[in-house]
């Protein structure tokens, strides 16, 4: 049984990042919907109640009855969870004059309790409220302050019950994660996570999940299938069979070095050539969601062919990670963004779905491939987007355009590792732009492409800073193409910023 804290999720935008602040202080954590806690809560140790875009009076307020859980777990409040505990028990909550947003320095009222625990006094904290707790009911009592919130951390007498009105997940609450700490403290569970302990939990609930039943599952070169695959061939051996479709739109040399890759891990892999295909069903066309839909039908048009060829597959394998479910899950009426990883498989096939990593994080995939013993190089890669260069090529794809965006490319990733960035950066690549310029190169007039170079940070891909690479280092990569990739004599880096801009510019 694995014990774990649960979150509460109200809604709020940084309710993926307690779950991330937990699992970094590698203790198992959950995030469901506030109206879904689920029947079976054994194994939950404690419960922490997300933030919220709603006011607790506001008659679209996310309520449900707190008392069911005061006093059966230890529990924290954050911001609209603190409110609500105040709220339900009698006390006020009021709209502030002002939305109170930004730093703030938390004063210690009672130093020696266990939630502030090794908290420095004046501790800068993050605010982001336009209400605020105005008076405690009966057996609340205030532990922390602020200059400008009388009531910024409470503590319910005789339980195990604190809010907090400020963020301790965020990255501005300068302690907020020794906050948390104190909390998983508190609950008793510190450090029960951890990537072999995962790897020997799931192999055994995965022998017990498919027996001797047989798996198919889609490579795709990335991280999170190749961690999929190893985790499940540990658990069934051949009875795995993984296809890699190569689409004629991956980087140079890259699904020959997949191949390879794959084979020396021990797995049974199906590679399939199907880049004349792709080509021809891309041939003239322009738009990118054209693209993308016709390299998404065509990626599953191979699959099942060769999936026809295999006999007695009952489950398809899937790399869908944590924040593809927390991101799919209902509370406000609307999904954040649908998730599928093989869009419509499952139903066609009739298959069902094993998902053995749809409880990690991103950092955690790639924690638990080191602890399986994967090369680093698979596990370091750039998130790369699945219509691959079909959407670095702006405009319509061909075999030529792809062989200039594939040099480049090639030449912007060999020195970026000979310089020792590629692993500062989040996500790099170069575009190749649908338009010529007049260049002289010799004596010669030349009219040809323009590359873009990209290269990014993130954490999450919904936001992302442009970096600032060296010039020596543009310079260089800049000589590189203009000299190497016939049919390219410009290239530019784009300083652009999501949002407004994207990471990719298709």
């Amino acid at each position: 049984m694995q014990e774990k804290i649960l979150i509460l999720d109200f809604g709020s935008q940084t309710t993926q990042l307690i779950g991330r602040r937990i699992r970094d202080l590698n203790t198992y954590c959950e995030i469901v919907p506030y109206n879904k806690l689920p029947e079976n809560i054994e194994g939950v140790r404690g419960v922490i109640l997300s933030g919220s875009p709603y006011s607790v009076y506001d008659p679209k307020a996310f309520r449900i009855t707190l008392n069911e859980l005061r006093g059966r777990f230890p529990l924290l409040g954050i911001c609209y969870g603190a409110q609500s505990l105040v709220y339900q028990a009698g006390g006020k909550v009021e709209p502030s004059e002002t939305r109170e947003y930004g730093s703030s320095q938390l004063n210690l009222l009672a130093p020696e309790d266990p939630l502030l625990k090794g908290l420095s006094p004046r501790s800068t904290v993050w605010m982001s409220h336009g209400d605020t707790i105005t008076e405690l009911p009966q057996g609340f009592t205030t532990i922390a302050s602020t200059d400008q919130v009388t009531h910024a951390a409470y503590r319910i007498e005789g339980e195990l019950t604190w809010g907090v009105q400020f963020h301790p997940e965020a990255f501005h609450s300068a302690e907020g994660v020794r906050l948390l700490e104190n909390f998983i403290n508190i609950v008793g569970i510190a450090g029960n996570w951890s990537p072999d302990a995962f790897i020997e939990r799931s192999v055994v609930e995965l022998r017990e999940q498919l027996g001797n039943d047989k798996v198919l599952l889609a490579l795709s070169g990335g991280v999170d299938s190749s961690v999929v695959a190893v985790l499940l061939h540990r658990a069934i051996g051949n009875n795995l069979t993984c296809i890699f479709v190569d689409h004629g739109l991956l980087r140079k040399g890259e699904a020959e070095q997949v191949l390879e890759d794959y084979r020396h891990l021990g797995l049974n892999v199906i590679g399939v050539d199907a880049h004349e295909q792709f080509y021809t069903a891309l041939e003239g066309v322009a738009d990118p969601e054209q693209k993308r839909k016709i390299i998404g039908k065509g990626f599953i048009d191979v699959f099942e062919a060769e999936a026809s060829k295999l006999q007695g597959i009952k489950w398809l394998g899937q790399g869908t990670i944590y924040p593809d479910i927390i991101e799919s899950i209902n509370i406000t009426g609307m999904v954040i963004k649908s998730h599928h990883n093989v869009g419509g498989l499952p139903e066609r096939m009739k298959l069902k779905l094993v998902e053995p990593i749809r409880t990690l994080f991103k950092d955690e995939v790639r924690r638990v491939g080191k602890a399986l013993g994967m090369q680093a190089h698979l596990l370091e890669r750039h998130p790369f987007p699945g219509p691959g260069l079909g959407i670095r090529i702006l405009g319509a794809v061909t075999p030529e355009k792809v062989r200039i965006l594939q040099e480049a490319d090639h030449i912007y990733m060999s020195e970026m590792r000979k310089q020792g960035l590629y692993n500062s950066v989040w996500q790099a690549g170069a575009i190749l732009l649908p338009v010529k310029s007049v260049g002289v190169m010799g004596d010669e007039r030349t009219y040809e492409y323009t590359i873009a170079l990209r290269a990014v940070n993130s954490v999450d891909a919904m936001s992302a800073d442009w970096i600032r690479l060296p010039y020596e280092f543009l310079a260089k990569v800049s000589n590189e193409i203009i000299n190497k990739v016939r049919g390219v004599n410009r290239v530019v880096y784009d300083i652009s910023s999501k949002p407004p801009s994207t990471i990719e510019w298709e």
